[in-house]
């Protein structure tokens, strides 16, 4: 990074006492170069009501002074000491090398802050911390609706790595993609740019449950998402580890308003970055421990370190912090895998795009391949097990239950003797091949020898052994729906912080997080998104109303609504969302409209062309019911010719048609109970005929809807009534 001498602050004298007993102004004998030394900084500022100041002596009245800046340049351009333009950071540096003159005393042995960036200088509406996947959905959200951002990561990189399994998509997750797609955001893009295989799951089953999945180049998705957020100008990429967050006092507010707001973040450099709000999104590196058997490492990826200042930040702060972990498996060399015995798995003939705005997956696809775990392998890990962490007590924090590692699997799964294991190549180029289904922590002897055991790894090579990573979150009774924190206005969790698992989850609730950080700059209400609109809404309404205890991954039977919330219609469930929000442009929009009108003529015609003593929208209903044959039995009455994907999309509407009024039904009851608001700061032990646990939970959860409150554990449909009965006292 250049050092120029605009850079330079004068920060104390050579006695180094601060502060001077008063102003000193200086002149600069030369330009700094590279025999100058780098600073560190201290953090001797001040909060006033008009940010951050540098600490200056008392004036005449007994007040603090302000100090003047002006530009430093070379040649005799006198400046004073104090700079409140520039966050007030001081520096601790040697005497050794006089660059400055005071102009009182002739002293010339001053020192100076010899390394300021243009980061400690700017202010920001916004700062994210993390460029994981939520990072990066959360900086072009809040970029793409007017907001200056600084996305703060360990390493450029390091943005939207894929840390373990390299693909996007599967059971609820596609459908999660889809409606980040569908709202504007960017990882159904990058995941349609870098992806080598695409499968629609569930194809035997009906269209409510199908899931787009696609297995990733590791190298080019990351690409992918920072060509992306390339784009978008108001995304500053500023690389550091973000030590602890900035906050102030509030102003008195409503009863329940939070006692701090965010002012900014601290870096580890000492780094001072201003702004409205903070959305943390540290991903599994809060305090993060890696094990591989006995061996334990500190560092949240193979890698990369941990970071330890903010996990103690946050109890400062008051938040509750708890541990959970997660693992991966092995990964081996692709020569050495003998796939003439395992089972072929290729990708679909015709690869459906996550994103409404790529046309059509042009690129070569690959295959993966199916193996599967033996008697001899479990038996193996049984005889281990008392050198597994998780099983030895080195590791004592919970593992997610719906991805278990293969030591669970073997425990919890006793009676089976053989347990699936899909092997995916992590790129075009790449040499390694990721072994799905046997995510471990055992040591690396133990896991040569069970890998060796498996057919088609007898001779496999490992490039990168599995291991656990265990890490800090935030229990979510502390956040609100808006993924704002209760205790901190301002500040957002996203991510793994918030007890989820997984890319998908992470994106999504970095999307939110993003628009309603910039929402509440603006002063617009928080977009909360519902459970019978999206499985971004059941997701999150999940986590504020029964905080999870285990990495939380999305599954469609998690939707009560799920035959209104398919992959096929994320865009007609939320483009309008988007659109009203500021996040969907003119080519989105414009896509999205005429699809919705191509469908909506299908639909005309269907109902007034007769077949077989009905209508074709009779017809349409039935099972075998085909986008072929229909297209042929339209042409002689349609005005123009309809695409093969909505004809597909007007036949699922139709034979879902029945269904989804009855759950609309249903969802109409729901948004009754929705409707009926609980105001904040209600004290709950007030309320007559509740349950020590609904008061309990109730008070811990604060919900804000009579709803949100009915699905929360440990509430039951006596302490719905109660509240009922209460607010409606309340408000006669």
């Amino acid at each position: 990074m250049a050092v120029s001498g605009a850079d330079l602050r004068v920060a104390r004298t050579e006695t180094g006492s601060f502060p001077p007993a008063a102003y000193e102004r200086v002149n600069f004998l030369r330009e700094p170069d590279a025999g100058d030394p780098h600073v560190r900084f201290d953090e001797r500022d001040v909060e006033t009501e008009h940010g951050w100041a540098t600490e200056a002596p008392p004036n005449e009245r007994g007040g603090k002074q302000r100090g003047s800046t002006h530009r430093a340049t070379s040649g005799l351009d006198p400046f004073h000491v104090f700079d409140t333009s520039t966050v007030g950071t001081h520096p601790r540096v040697d005497y050794n090398s006089p660059i400055a003159e005071c102009q009182t005393t002739g002293e010339k042995r001053v020192a100076i802050l010899g390394l300021v960036d243009s980061a400690v200088r700017k202010r920001f509406d916004i700062i994210v911390v993390g460029g994981g996947h939520a990072g990066a959905e959360a900086a072009w959200a809040a970029a793409k609706l007017g907001a200056s951002v600084a996305l703060v990561t360990m390493t450029y990189d390091a943005i939207a790595r894929m840390s373990c399994n390299p693909a996007i998509g599967g059971l609820g997750k596609g459908q999660m993609v889809r409606e980040i797609d569908a709202l504007g955001g960017i990882m159904g893009l990058a995941a349609d740019r870098a992806g080598i295989q695409f499968r629609m799951l569930n194809r035997s089953e009906g269209a409510a449950v199908w899931a787009p999945r696609s297995q990733s180049d590791n190298g080019l998705y990351p690409k992918a998402v920072q060509q992306i957020l390339a784009t978008e100008r108001k995304v500053e990429v500023i690389e550091g580890i973000v030590e602890r967050v900035i906050t102030r006092s509030s102003q008195p507010g409503s009863k329940g308003a939070s006692e701090r707001r965010v002012r900014g973040v601290v870096l580890e450099d000492g780094r001072r970055l201003r702004s409205e709000a903070v959305i943390l999104t540290t991903g599994t590196f809060l305090r993060a421990m890696m094990h591989c058997g006995e061996s334990k490492t500190e560092g949240g990826r193979v890698g990369e370190q941990t970071a330890t200042g903010m996990s103690k930040a946050l109890v400062e702060l008051g938040f509750e912090l708890g541990r959970l972990k997660t693992g991966t498996p092995p990964r081996v060399r692709r020569d050495s895998v003998d796939f003439a015995v395992c089972e072929i798995q290729p990708g679909d003939d015709v690869p459906v795009p996550f994103s409404d705005m790529t046309d059509a997956i042009l690129q070569e696809q690959v295959p993966c391949w199916i193996t599967w775990t033996n008697i001899e392998v479990h038996e193996l890990i049984r005889k281990n097990l008392h050198r597994a962490p998780m099983y030895s007590g080195q590791i004592e924090s919970t593992g997610p239950r719906y991805c278990p590692s293969i030591e669970d699997k073997i425990v919890r799964f006793a009676d089976k003797s053989r347990h699936q294991i899909f092997l995916e190549p992590e790129g075009y180029q790449s040499d390694r091949i990721y072994c799905n289904g046997v995510s471990t922590s055992l040591p690396r002897d133990v896991q040569e020898a069970f890998i060796a055991r498996i057919p088609g790894l007898q001779r496999a090579e490992i490039l990168q052994y599995g291991y656990a990573v265990e890490y800090d979150f935030v229990p979510t009774h502390q956040t609100q729906r808006s993924l704002e924190t209760k205790r901190v206005a301002g500040l957002y969790l996203a991510g793994q912080i918030n007890g989820t698992s997984g890319y998908e989850e992470a994106a999504a609730q970095g999307l939110v997080a993003g628009v309603n950080a910039s929402h509440a700059i603006a002063g617009k209400e928080p977009f909360v998104l519902g459970r019978d609109e999206a499985y971004i809404g059941v997701m999150i309404d999940d986590l504020i109303t029964r905080p999870p205890s285990e990495p939380y991954r999305m599954f469609t039977s998690r939707a009560e609504y799920r035959l209104r919330l398919r992959a096929d219609n994320a865009d007609q469930r939320l483009t309008p969302v988007g659109r009203r929000i500021g996040l969907v442009d003119e080519a989105r929009w414009e896509r999205y409209d005429r699809r919705k009108r191509a469908i909506a003529a299908i639909h005309e015609v269907a109902s007034v062309t007769r077949l077989n003593g009905g209508t074709v929208a009779d017809w349409m209903r039935r099972p075998e019911a085909e986008a072929e044959r229909l297209a042929a039995i339209l042409a002689p009455n349609a005005e123009r010719v309809f695409c093969s994907s909505d004809l597909d999309q007007a036949l699922r509407e139709a034979k879902y048609s029945g269904y989804v009024d009855r759950q609309d039904r249903q969802i109409e009851r729901f948004r009754k109970l929705e409707s009926m608001k609980i105001p904040g700061g209600t004290d709950f032990s007030s309320v007559s005929g509740l349950r020590n646990e609904a008061r309990e939970k109730l008070g811990a959860i604060g919900p804000a809807t009579l709803g949100q409150a009915s699905r929360i554990s440990g509430v039951n449909p006596a302490d719905i009534t109660a509240i009922w009965i209460h607010l409606k006292g309340r408000r006669a």
